[in-house]
């Protein structure tokens, strides 16, 4: 599995290095403005990619090797919050509202920040890039059980029922060519689904084509802010 990943990634970053090189070999051979200006733009977008790419391995790296150093009780809100703020310049660029719901809610959890906006702001991510403009985005947070229960839903393009099985194994891509544009490289949900695992919980999708997408990514609720709600509410906690 470890020659498969490496060979994945090498495929991965030589296709934006090779790109590069041959842009910047054009771009040195022509004195036409229009040439140029054109020919800046590709490469910016390839080494966007490229940054991309090195940024997700060195987070799913930094996820694998695992930990509880960083572990402290989080505000679900605050949570939510962080992950909309990391695409909040992509998602207005794209005409595209980030609608957070349940803002009063009260729960924490205990968990790495880092960690669980990095795979909330990936499943937003993917809202937004696969989303139709003027469309909205909506994140969410509840309680089942003794488990939060953090939600991003769209109603873009959906996925086919013959990719859901796969779509959080490592460079995955339902539309290869699609990802290309948007800077994908596959490892995002691989991401959300480990951090899912190093939080004691689990990620679900429910889609269906031309209709959307929800992403729910569950994680046990932190007891003190459950005695917290139930001392607020002793009717409710009473039943």
């Amino acid at each position: 599995m470890r020659t498969d990943f490496v060979a994945n990634i090498s495929h991965e970053l030589k296709t934006p290095v090779g790109a590069l090189s041959l842009l910047a070999e054009a771009l040195a051979d022509s004195d036409d403005p229009d040439v140029v200006t054109r020919l800046s733009g590709k490469i910016v977008k390839e080494a966007e990619r490229l940054a991309l790419a090195i940024e997700d391995l060195l987070e799913l790296s930094r996820i694998e090797l695992g930990g509880d150093s960083n572990r402290h009780e989080l505000a679900v809100v605050g949570i939510l919050e962080d992950a909309a703020d990391r695409v909040r310049g992509l998602a207005e660029r794209r005409h595209i509202r980030l609608e957070i719901q349940d803002k009063d809610s009260a729960l924490s959890v205990v968990g790495d920040r880092r960690q669980l906006v990095s795979a909330i702001g990936n499943l937003v991510d993917n809202a937004v890039k696969y989303s139709e403009m003027d469309s909205i985005v909506r994140l969410g947070v509840c309680l089942n059980g003794d488990r939060v229960t953090f939600s991003v839903s769209d109603s873009g393009m959906g996925i086919a029922s013959q990719h859901l099985d796969r779509i959080f194994e490592r460079f995955y891509r339902v539309d290869r060519a699609r990802s290309r544009d948007t800077g994908g490289v596959g490892l995002g949900l691989a991401i959300v689904r480990h951090v899912a695992a190093n939080h004691g919980g689990e990620v679900k999708v429910t889609s269906q084509e031309g209709e959307g997408s929800t992403f729910m990514l569950s994680i046990p609720v932190s007891r003190a802010s459950v005695a917290e709600s139930q001392t607020d509410n002793p009717v409710s906690a009473a039943g």
